[in-house]
């Protein structure tokens, strides 16, 4: 294929043919890239011109790496609701995949200050903290630490957290009415445990959220749940809907 008939660098020519296959669905939305070696032969360029191409492409945003599998498109499909207040497990299945968790830990024990604070709490009350990993059709999507306050949930614990989901156990079961969660969000760098649940290399860039969760309690809104929330961005993009 001759392409390269310009000063441009052949690995930006390399780049903007792989955005024109994506542009013009020549690759399908969420569609995996020719490897490597076939774009080697296929622009006879050396495989260090084709990986910065494909390395950009993914800091860019147009592509996502999977470790053994291959490199993919960025779907749109994949978009979170940033507004939305659903469970994580509904927000996988609105996004058309299939959703699973699994429990890493959970423990009843005494609220720290921050804790006390966010939950309105008492020194000495003690709250569940969960640790769970949600997966969309068996990729990680986020590593969550949940904290529930026990006296306003008394038995919670019982549950079954790798199976039930939160929010419906709060809703049917307590019959509280969950009304608005504040959130925060910043982009950090995925290290440790964070890491090793999502299965990504250490320092690799992620999106935390930082929430308090808000219901109706015997008839006077207070908060039930405070979370935190390391987000996969390499295969998942966030939007808000605005409204004027």
């Amino acid at each position: 294929m001759e392409i390269f008939n310009s000063m441009v660098p052949k690995y930006y020519i390399i780049k903007n043919r792989i955005i024109e296959m994506i542009n013009s669905e020549e690759i399908t939305e969420a569609g995996m890239i020719p490897s490597e070696r076939e774009l080697v032969s296929m622009f006879n360029v050396s495989r260090i011109t084709v990986k910065r191409a494909i390395d950009e492409l993914v800091n860019e945003g147009y592509l996502y790496r999977i470790q053994g599998k291959g490199t993919f498109i960025k779907s749109d499909e994949g978009n979170h609701d940033l507004v939305s207040l659903m469970s994580c497990t509904q927000d996988i299945i609105r996004m058309g995949m299939t959703p699973s968790k699994k429990l890493i830990f959970h423990s009843v024990q005494e609220a720290d200050a921050v804790r006390v604070k966010r939950l309105q709490l008492a020194k000495g009350d003690k709250v569940l903290m969960l640790k769970r990993v949600y997966y969309a059709d068996n990729e990680p999507l986020n590593y969550t630490t949940t904290y529930l306050p026990c006296k306003v949930f008394l038995g919670i614990e019982d549950y079954d957290f790798s199976k039930e989901s939160i929010y419906d156990v709060v809703e049917n079961k307590y019959g509280v009415k969950i009304t608005k969660t504040q959130r925060t969000l910043e982009a950090v760098l995925a290290i440790d445990e964070a890491a090793d649940h999502l299965e990504l290399v250490q320092k690799e860039p992620v999106i935390l959220f930082r929430a308090v969760t808000m219901g109706i309690v015997n008839g006077k809104e207070i908060p039930i749940e405070t979370f935190k929330s390391f987000y996969r961005t390499d295969r998942f993009k966030f939007y808000i809907d605005q409204v004027k």
